[in-house]
């Protein structure tokens, strides 16, 4: 965190042009002493710091320099914020620095900053093939310009049918789930989601996104994810589960299981989607010493027939 704290103590600098130890623990969230130690360090290291005494006085940077210190360039900039800004995957720590960083950069970053730190959620499940894909898709740079810059595009793209069609869209995030990305957009039709790795064409348009103002790309894509699920999954199958048998089912069907309330005999009542009554039947077999489905009928009998089958062969 040191690191943290002088990169982004001279980011300060450079926005405000003098600073205090007391506005630098305050921004930084930490002691004034040890904002007066790292401002030290600051010069110590051969940054061109000085501080004054005095009422007025404080800490500013030698000839009032306002280039970029951290030596970022805007794309540079765009970049660090895309891979660890407050929508990736970073840990609690990089988030609150980057946080605080975006805060000091120069002007002309920060909006693009700002922008590419909320444009991309990563989601690491798949969704059912076990097929990798090592390469990133063909226009993703492109896709992810668009979505920080705010310009809609007119975008070829092929459907799981082979059906080419071209549309005006209005980038409003992109996500990874697992190796497969897509793009989150608003449409006339409405919301669409679309594979980056289906995309055709991109052609960036100077007119601005309309984007909603409550919009938040980690909340609607869960609202994605959650729909495309109910759809491979549409059978829901009613159960009770013995208490110390929830954590099994959770390691065994993840999102697809919701837990519920207490029975009178101390079980929990649990629902789980599957995809037809064949295949829930033959993932329940096995669990039948710490949950009894309870319904629909058409898996009871799947199950029943499972266990006769077993009796045959192995009774």
């Amino acid at each position: 965190m040191r690191t943290d704290r002088l990169v982004a103590a001279l980011l300060l600098l450079q926005r405000r042009g003098q600073v205090t130890a007391a506005e630098v623990a305050r921004e930084l969230e930490i002691s004034e002493r040890t904002a007066r130690r790292d401002l030290d360090a600051l010069a110590m290291a051969g940054v061109p710091v000085y501080s004054t005494q005095g009422r007025g006085g404080g800490w500013r940077l030698v000839g009032g320099a306002r280039t970029d210190l951290s030596g970022l360039t805007a794309s540079e900039a765009r970049a660090l914020f895309l891979v660890a800004g407050p929508a990736s995957a970073a840990t609690p720590t990089v988030k609150a620095a980057l946080r605080k960083l975006v805060h000091a950069l120069p002007e002309p970053f920060r909006v693009q900053a700002e922008a590419a730190a909320s444009s991309v959620v990563m989601d690491p499940r798949r969704w059912g093939s076990s097929r990798v894909e090592h390469r990133p898709p063909r226009f993703l740079d492109e896709l992810q310009d668009a979505v920080i810059r705010g310009v809609q595009v007119r975008l070829g793209y092929v459907d799981s049918k082979g059906a080419e069609t071209e549309r005006t869209v209005h980038p409003l995030g992109i996500v990874a789930k697992g190796p497969t990305w897509y793009l989150v957009t608003d449409t006339d039709a409405g919301r669409r989601t679309f594979r980056i790795d289906r995309v055709s064409s991109v052609e960036p348009t100077d007119d601005p996104v309309h984007r909603p103002e409550d919009f938040d790309l980690a909340e609607s894509w869960r609202e994605i994810a959650d729909e495309v699920d109910r759809r491979r999954t549409p059978l829901e199958i009613r159960a009770v589960c013995v208490p110390h048998g929830i954590g099994l089912l959770r390691i065994a069907f993840g999102g697809r299981l919701e837990v519920g309330g207490p029975t009178p005999d101390g079980r929990v009542e649990v629902a789980i989607r599957g995809q037809d009554e064949h295949m829930i039947a033959g993932e329940l077999a096995g669990l039948v010493e710490w949950i009894e489905v309870t319904g629909p009928p058409e898996v009871r009998n799947h199950l029943a027939s499972i266990g006769n089958a077993l009796i045959e062969r192995y009774g």
